[in-house]
């Protein structure tokens, strides 16, 4: 079975029906971040960004959207995969830094509330 799949999409209809005022803030927000504007940072840098946090969220959606905005922005193959590096590395250094935690923990140490 396969969790994920492209006609997803369609099911937003259920959603925008069930919670109209929420959904059509999200969409206005979301549009807003992705915009062309007095934005500092360029649509095209925003989209690497979605597409570092779409590796470490798993959201396969985002992925597919964000590395196809980035491409238009004008982000190359290079670009998308440091990004994509990037991501890999902030992943791996939180579980890294958590095994901290579990040191801490084994040696009798109170865990942080």
């Amino acid at each position: 079975m396969q969790y994920y799949e492209q006609n997803y999409h369609t099911f937003s209809r259920q959603l925008r029906k069930g919670a109209p005022d929420a959904f059509n803030a999200f969409v206005a927000f979301d549009q807003a971040v992705f915009a062309e504007g007095e934005g500092r940072l360029d649509v095209k840098v925003r989209q690497l960004l979605a597409i570092a946090v779409a590796a470490t969220t798993q959201c396969p959606h985002c992925m597919d959207a964000h590395v196809n905005a980035a491409k238009a922005a004008g982000a190359t193959s290079a670009e998308v995969a440091e990004a994509t590096m990037v991501a890999s590395a902030m992943r791996a250094g939180a579980a890294f830094t958590h095994g901290w935690m579990a040191m801490k923990v084994f040696e009798g140490a109170a865990t942080p509330a």
